[in-house]
């Protein structure tokens, strides 16, 4: 049996994900944009956003910062090549 004490000891993971060559033209849909900063708009006059409202900048907010993350592996890939 092999233990392992994760409080003392850290650990890094690397993934090689192929990107495709047209990944660092793609834009976050401005009508998405457009949504997400009307949500958060109204997060700075009301103070807070309904469940609903949260949920779905939430989710938004999720989907810009994946595409941000698989564009910025096109660009390194693409600045290697």
């Amino acid at each position: 049996m092999i233990t392992v004490n994760s409080a003392r000891m850290s650990q890094t993971v690397q993934l090689t994900v192929p990107m495709p060559a047209g990944m660092a033209k793609l834009r976050f849909p401005k009508a998405l944009d457009d949504r997400l900063h009307f949500l958060l708009d109204e997060q700075g006059r009301k103070g807070k956003l309904t469940a609903a409202e949260k949920k779905e900048a939430e989710g938004l907010t999720q989907m810009a910062t994946i595409l941000s993350i698989l564009k910025l592996g096109a660009e390194t890939r693409a600045k290697k090549a």
